[in-house]
């Protein structure tokens, strides 16, 4: 599967006036959605809390985690916490928002899709 990319409206949760559109990379290895600093300023969110982070060879660190925005792609919205990186950083989609939105990755067309079992509305497992 290649790189796969999907504009992601963000917006305050609390402040709908402040929202910007950014160009994210679905990253499947990713936990949770994943913005540069400048953004969570833009959107003027509030850092929440302090969370650890591993990365994929193994170095750890301490990144703040900043909330709420509403994040929306592919016609599914929902309300999200955001670990904050350095400006620079790529926005990332992780797993949480993939479930929570019920979205799927088509690795032919590389996009993101509606899960076809619940086109119409995300289904929540609860098991």
């Amino acid at each position: 599967m290649g790189k796969v990319n999907e504009k992601l409206k963000l917006t305050n949760a609390f402040d709908p006036r402040r929202n910007v559109v950014v160009d994210a990379v679905v990253d499947t290895g990713a936990l949770m959605l994943v913005l540069p600093l400048a953004v969570a300023r833009k959107l003027k969110l509030r850092k929440m809390r302090q969370a650890g982070v591993r990365y994929a060879d193994g170095r750890t660190s301490t990144k703040s985690v900043y909330g709420v925005v509403t994040a929306e792609v592919r016609g599914r919205a929902g309300e999200f916490d955001a670990l904050v990186k350095e400006n620079g950083t790529q926005p990332l989609i992780g797993q949480i928002l993939l479930e929570q939105l019920d979205l799927i990755v088509d690795p032919k067309r590389r996009c993101l899709m509606p899960n076809p079992q619940s086109p119409e509305i995300p289904m929540v497992e609860i098991l």
